[in-house]
């Protein structure tokens, strides 16, 4: 179901955690559509209600980081942001820790990026969840090169190629955040940003004014995510994989469950529970993603239950996605995965959520599912930056 709270002045307003379930009416962001997370008969999932108002009481976490007042150490983060990026360096941002030499205009590792950030479009996107684009979008710079390698990759004109895009330096990153939070963006929306580390964390060296989303495949170093600290306020990790074999089938990570939980838990420690304002925006918190593949029902079983498992009712939200399209042109993509996804994969996803008590997040419809939503990689917003 959509949330929505109360008391935010904003994003640093200690406010609530996730409140009341709002209006169940199906509703949509832009083009992809997304409902309230209700069972197939139309019912509330569980009692949300009292989960949620039960949640709005749950104390702020410990850090279990170990540098917060509330763990006996010190406040603050303990990996200042540098303040340029360096012109190379050999690279362990990624669990991959290949040691990669990046250069300007080079990078020899697994996502193939050079040490100076490159994207390959900045624009308000209507399409994520109402949490996040809200009326007038979320303001999203799509970063090239990826730490995963999924077969099914929606991105994969600008992941597979860390080079592709235009490079930015931290001046003109920060002159396109502005721009977008000028043409009303509820939030600047990181994608795929954390092999880009050395030269985004320059760019935030002050406050936006609105919250930073941080939008990853959840295949992420906790060291790294450290170094976010205070810089980003809202997480957006995906959660593929509960089991290592689909990991490796599709994305070349068999460790991607172990190293998933670990950073969303890092995330979780660094924010703390969700928080929405007045007009039900999310204002800081995570929100774990989870696309349903076809014949892959234990696999998103698994990531229900280890959600369930380690988070208290309204702590995150959970966004359960039907968009799977298949790229038919691909000759390595596997023969289950040559498919849509069935309305009932879908349906029996849903209703373990409900069984294991996951009451507050989204689902989504059928029609987000075309490729005629992935936006256009073309430079836009982000050639008229050079």
């Amino acid at each position: 179901m959509e949330i929505t709270g109360s008391g935010i002045a904003d994003q640093h307003s200690p406010g609530t955690t996730c409140g009341r379930p709002s209006d169940p009416r199906p509703f949509s962001t832009g083009r992809t559509q997304f409902a309230p997370a209700v069972d197939i008969d139309g019912a509330s999932w569980g009692a949300g209600l009292a989960a949620a108002e039960e949640a709005r009481t749950l104390p702020q976490p410990p850090c279990l980081a170990g540098h917060c007042e509330e763990s006996g150490g010190q406040r603050g983060n303990p990996y200042p942001p540098p303040e340029r990026v360096p012109p190379s360096f050999s690279c362990r941002l990624c669990p991959r820790g290949c040691g990669a030499e990046r250069d300007e205009n080079r990078g020899t590792g697994f996502c193939g990026a050079p040490s100076v950030a490159r994207a390959a479009r900045a624009a308000l996107h209507l399409w994520e969840e109402p949490c996040l684009s809200g009326t007038k979008g979320s303001g999203a710079v799509f970063f090239t090169g990826c730490s995963l390698g999924c077969v099914y990759c929606q991105n994969r004109d600008i992941s597979r190629d860390g080079g592709a895009g235009l490079p930015l330096s931290p001046d003109k990153l920060r002159r396109i955040f502005l721009r977008l939070i000028a043409q009303g963006a509820h939030n600047i929306n990181l994608v795929t940003p954390l092999h880009h580390t050395e030269g985004i964390l320059p760019a935030l060296s002050e406050p936006l004014g609105v919250p930073v989303a941080i939008n990853t495949g959840g295949y992420d170093s906790v060291e790294t995510i450290r170094r976010w600290e205070g810089k980003a306020q809202i997480w957006l990790p995906d959660m593929k994989y509960s089991l290592p074999g689909p990991a490796a089938r599709y994305s070349r990570a068999p460790d991607y469950p172990e190293v998933a939980k670990a950073a969303i838990k890092e995330m979780f420690n660094r924010v703390g529970p969700c928080r929405l304002g007045e007009d039900g925006l999310l204002k800081s918190g995570v929100l774990i993603r989870h696309l349903v593949l076809p014949e892959n029902l234990e696999n998103s079983y698994g990531v229900l239950e280890w959600i369930a498992d380690t988070f208290r009712p309204g702590e995150v939200l959970v966004s359960l996605m039907s968009q799977y399209v298949p790229p038919l042109e691909r000759a390595d993509l596997p023969e289950e995965l040559r498919r849509r996804l069935k309305p009932i994969e879908y349906k029996l996803v849903l209703r373990r959520a409900e069984k294991l008590g996951i009451t507050q997040g989204y689902r989504q419809d059928f029609s987000s599912a075309s490729e005629e939503f992935l936006p256009a990689f073309d430079g836009s917003g982000i050639d008229d930056a050079q």
